[in-house]
């Protein structure tokens, strides 16, 4: 007979790639069915996998489609492929119980006898004993390691390397100066979205080619290891569920700290200031909470010291009491004046330049004028992104289909008799590379043709704009300028304002394209229709040139 329909579970763990190969498994189990009556429908497979966690995609797949009914019965090569957690083992057992499934092991050969369900007791124990006595062992060759100073795996935090001979951690020099400036740049005020784009604007990137996050600033900014102190073990390990939490730390004896035991890159001084600013922090209110709402922060940039010394700094919300009745002025100045006092770049009155984005916002582009020819511009970008994501899907699957010869000419060649380290080594690595590509065409096939965007629908956006500015609701008003606005540049003598056209959620922006929209004096501020001199505009004399 073999009607009796099976699927196989086959899976290595990065721990033990020596061991039963995948083809190996699959071999074993065929000829398993071969010789019981069993028809192999399907073979799910997870590699570099460990057993200790369900967390395993093929596993988790194959759970599902047996709770559909699929299969009669689960052969695996040995049990420990199945799990090597007894809950998990317990659970997942249980399910297929529940449905009727029987699991199959090739090498040891249990039926439904009391003494068969002893000994596969005993065997998911020592399975379990397995991993845990590896990971016992894995941890103390670590903490040797760790006690030498030498590095134990994984990426170096950034502005470190790893030397090849010594195995012990040296400056790199290509990435100092993003710790450097991250700590300096924090310490003198500037938030996180400022110290991103000046990190950017000096070419600086994350290991992987992106720009550096959030997520990343603060690593930086907690990472004793800065200031010449060797650190091993600090946090935490897997939880009963198998995820890590880096933010939960183990106690004092259990972790490894060697001062100087890497070089120093930021002082212990410096490193505390930061630590302390950083918990201040956590119990300051929020943003909208502040005493004082500023619009364009984040945005608005010094175009003087763009000029003299190529720095773009951020311009930051200033406020002071000045006059005999001490009246409060709220101005943008230069981050650069309180740092080197080299700017020049005078204050600019908060409600000048924060007017003036609001009126070209909504005369460039929040007015019935203007929406026929943005919805156009907007349909366009929309329709070449399109494009781009179909001729990146056809790339993606092209490059697939060469992997997967590659992969089938291999197996081929091993199922005749001819294998070596190199070639599994390769076919590890195809392995690897068509991983990737399957995530990557799964990424772009997610990307769905979006509907039309019409003439309404920014009329709509521009009614929403219309309210939030004549009830002043501050907070919208700050979400509709920062999804549409890049940038704002403030020279002495005039102001730049560079739009973006938001493409991807018309509500409060997204990706993108850019349309820069530059003028050059402050026009239609307080209901004028003519320029005004920066230079020569106070709260109480605004002197009008336009029409001179």
């Amino acid at each position: 007979m073999t009607n009796r329909r099976a699927a196989a579970y086959v899976r290595f763990s990065s721990d033990n790639q020596r061991d039963e190969s995948i083809d190996a498994q699959i071999r074993a189990i065929k000829d398993y069915c071969n010789r019981n009556g069993y028809q192999l429908v399907r073979t799910y497979e997870d590699r570099a996998k460990t057993a200790t966690s369900d967390r395993r995609p093929g596993f988790l797949e194959m759970i599902k489609d047996c709770q559909n009914g699929l299969y009669d019965s689960i052969i695996v090569h040995k049990l420990d492929r199945f799990s090597r957690d007894k809950y998990d083992s317990a659970h997942y057992k249980r399910i297929l119980k529940k449905n009727r499934i029987r699991l199959l092991s090739v090498i040891e050969n249990l039926d439904d006898s009391p003494e068969s369900y002893m000994m596969e007791t005993m065997l998911e124990g020592m399975a379990g004993y397995y991993s845990m006595n590896l990971a016992r062992e894995v941890m103390k060759g670590m903490k040797e390691t760790a006690h030498q100073c030498k590095h134990t795996g994984g990426l170096p935090p950034i502005g470190y390397s790893v030397d090849s001979v010594s195995k012990k951690y040296i400056i790199n020099e290509d990435e100092r100066g993003i710790v450097e400036m991250v700590f300096s740049m924090f310490l003198a005020g500037h938030g996180y979205n400022q110290i991103i784009r000046e990190l950017a604007d000096r070419g600086y990137k994350s290991r992987y080619g992106k720009p550096i996050s959030k997520g990343t600033l603060g690593t930086i900014l907690r990472n004793e290891k800065y200031t010449g102190t060797y650190i091993f073990n600090l946090t935490d390990g897997k939880d009963y569920a198998g995820k890590r939490n880096s933010n939960r730390q183990k106690s004092g004896e259990d972790v490894i700290r060697v001062e100087g035991g890497m070089p120093e890159l930021i002082t212990k001084e410096v490193f505390q200031q930061v630590q302390e600013k950083m918990n201040g922090n956590k119990k300051q209110p929020g943003a909208y909470k502040a005493k004082e709402m500023y619009l364009l922060s984040g945005l608005i940039v010094c175009g003087e010291c763009l000029q003299s010394v190529g720095t773009q700094y951020a311009m930051m919300g200033n406020t002071k009491f000045s006059g005999r009745n001490k009246l409060k002025y709220v101005t943008y100045r230069c981050g650069n004046r309180d740092r080197t006092k080299e700017c020049k770049n005078p204050e600019l009155r908060r409600e000048y330049i924060e007017s003036y984005v609001i009126s070209e916002l909504q005369e460039k582009m929040f007015n019935e004028e203007a929406i026929p020819v943005l919805v156009k511009q907007l349909n366009d970008y929309q329709k070449s992104k399109e494009s781009n994501v179909k001729d990146e899907k056809e790339r993606l699957a092209k490059s697939l289909e060469g992997i997967e010869r590659q992969i089938t000419n291999i197996v081929n060649a091993i199922a005749s008799g001819t294998s070596n380290a190199t070639l599994l080594g390769k076919l590890d690595e195809l392995d690897g590379q068509k991983l990737q590509l399957d995530q990557k065409l799964l990424e772009a096939s997610a990307v769905t043709e979006k509907a039309a965007i019409t003439e309404e629908s920014l009329r709509q956006l521009l009614s929403q704009f219309e309210d939030h500015v004549a009830k002043r609701d501050i907070p919208e008003i700050k979400k509709f300028i920062a999804s549409y606005v890049e940038k704002v540049i403030v020279y002495e003598k005039h102001v730049e304002v560079i739009f973006k056209v938001p493409v991807v959620d018309l509500a409060y922006g997204g990706e993108g394209s850019r349309t820069p929209v530059r003028k050059y004096c402050h026009t239609g501020i307080y209901g004028c229709s003519h320029s005004f001199d920066v230079t020569r505009a106070s709260p109480r004399n605004r002197l009008c040139v336009g029409s001179a």
